[in-house]
């Protein structure tokens, strides 16, 4: 669950930046929402793995 948190956490960081950029055309914060969207891929990544992980072991 921690890493599921982690990743909710990293989408609401990123919504300041995505306002700035779609609604005041902000490029800089534009370079910082694609940046904290490629972390959120990771960690989205981790957290399949981690899952399929658990759910195996379960079997």
């Amino acid at each position: 669950m921690k890493k599921f948190n982690e990743l909710k956490a990293l989408i609401a960081s990123i919504e300041d930046d995505a306002v700035k950029f779609y609604e005041k055309g902000n490029s800089a914060a534009g370079t910082r929402v694609r940046t904290g969207l490629q972390k959120a891929k990771t960690l989205a990544q981790d957290l399949r793995n981690e899952v399929t992980a658990i759910k195996n072991k379960a079997k």
